[in-house]
């Protein structure tokens, strides 16, 4: 496994614990305003995972390139519109 793939796994085990938290917040009836400040930091979280992702991806289209460079450019907008359309 690559270091960056460790990462990637690491914050989303990160991440995993932070929705644990917030469940047993909402079980305990805490506060509003800190679970939403705990749901905001989840949504960081997973927001730079997926630009971790996407990075990783983009590099290694342009430094092993397996498909036609259209098929490439399709599937980085389409993953960039996924990324933008929040």
């Amino acid at each position: 496994m690559t270091a960056e793939k460790k990462k990637v796994i690491n914050r989303l085990k990160r991440t995993e614990g932070q929705i644990r938290g917030v469940q047993k917040m909402i079980e305990e009836e805490q506060e509003c305003v800190d679970i939403v400040t705990q749901l905001s930091a989840i949504r960081s979280s997973i927001d730079r995972v997926m630009g971790v992702i996407v990075a990783e991806n983009l590099m290694h289209c342009f430094e092993e390139p397996v498909e036609s460079s259209e098929e490439q450019a399709r599937k980085l907008r389409k993953a960039i519109d996924m990324i933008v359309k929040k």
